[in-house]
């Protein structure tokens, strides 16, 4: 692929992160969440593909713990010979997932970890280490852009992300994005019985964040309310074409944080978001 990729690495976290000391909601701005998430994720990669590789499959685009496949949902459309950008693409699945249905694929993410998990898998998929809102591509240079829960849970600049990808994405291209379903919010993120009781609201958008001893954010994630996240890829110039809420599949047994079958019989968990740049 050569979309005129300009790939500047971050700037690398702290080599020693501080112990957990408090989790909750508060106030996180954006370079806080770059440099935890970043950190995050440079230190969990290996440990979390151990536990969830299996779900997520080594060559496929899973659009989130439901299970729900773009290899079955196609909601991307055909991709061969198309150009296509993965947005947080983590240990690049997705990415190996498009190469292998023809398309001229580059993987974006934040966390030098997860890429280098993703190179050792497929060397021949192209992986760029940036973030989200400010991507190192020229303008119009790709067809297509996907994010399955990534990057977009974890900044604190959504407004940003789809504005990038808007500028990169050719006219009639199509963003293809998930998230936790913003409804999820308002309830603990238990996968039991307490899992089904709210307890917070859901107009409240404050960051959950992990913090560590040194009072340094070691993690964070950013809530939106479903009418923002419409509002969000709109004001970027987008025409909402789908929202996508998959239905929790008859005998999947499987528990992925606060993802269960028992909630997910009652509750929406995963958000997909179809969106067209109009050309």
């Amino acid at each position: 692929m050569d979309p005129e990729v300009d790939a500047p690495s971050p700037a690398a976290g702290p080599a020693v992160r501080s112990a957990l000391a408090a989790a909750g909601y508060r106030d996180v701005g954006a370079a806080a969440s770059v440099r935890a998430n970043r950190g995050w994720w440079d230190e969990a990669a290996p440990g979390y593909l151990a536990e969830h590789g299996e779900h997520l499959g080594d060559r496929e685009l899973v659009w989130g713990p439901e299970g729900l496949r773009e290899a079955d949902a196609r909601l991307l459309g055909d991709v061969r010979g198309r150009r296509v950008l993965e947005v947080g693409c983590g240990a690049a699945q997705g990415s190996r997932w498009l190469a292998d249905e023809g398309a001229e694929v580059v993987g974006l993410d934040l966390s030098a970890g997860m890429l280098a998990q993703g190179r050792r898998a497929d060397p021949a998929v192209a992986l760029v280490q940036a973030d989200a809102a400010r991507l190192p591509l020229a303008d119009a240079s790709v067809d297509l852009a996907v994010s399955a829960y990534g990057a977009l849970p974890f900044t604190a600049e959504p407004e940003r992300v789809h504005a990038e990808v808007a500028r990169v994405l050719r006219p009639g291209g199509r963003w293809v994005f998930s998230l936790t379903h913003p409804v999820r919010w308002a309830f603990p993120d238990d996968p039991g019985e307490a899992g089904l009781v709210v307890t917070s609201s859901y107009f409240d958008t404050t960051p959950y964040a992990e913090t560590g001893e040194d009072g340094e954010v070691l993690y964070a994630e950013h809530h939106r309310t479903l009418g923002q996240r419409v509002r969000e890829v709109v004001g970027a110039g987008f025409r909402l074409v789908d929202l996508v809420e998959p239905r929790w599949p008859a005998g999947r047994d499987v528990v992925w944080g606060g993802w269960s079958a028992l909630r997910g019989r009652v509750l929406p968990g995963t958000a997909v978001f179809v969106c067209d740049l109009p050309g």
